[in-house]
């Protein structure tokens, strides 16, 4: 699944950018690295829930940010519509 993020055009990366992404109902995949601080993911999991986003745990934020092509970690990432 992390694969896809590489190649995908319409990608937004951290959690600020992300929960806008979810908020404005652009948002088809929601990247969640399992090792980010939950107070920062929490709410962003929470809206992606009630809006029936489709959520992805990922193994830690480093391989996260490395799948976003990115040289740093990542909390969050999200594929757009």
């Amino acid at each position: 699944m992390l694969g896809e993020l590489k190649d995908k055009k319409k990608l937004v990366v951290g959690t600020k950018q992300a929960i806008k992404a979810v908020k404005e109902n652009k948002a088809q995949t929601l990247f969640i690295a399992k090792d980010a601080e939950k107070h920062v993911t929490r709410s962003i999991e929470e809206e992606a829930k009630q809006r029936n986003i489709q959520i992805v745990y990922t193994e830690s934020m480093k391989k996260l940010g490395k799948a976003c092509g990115i040289g740093i970690s990542a909390a969050t990432a999200v594929i757009l519509k």
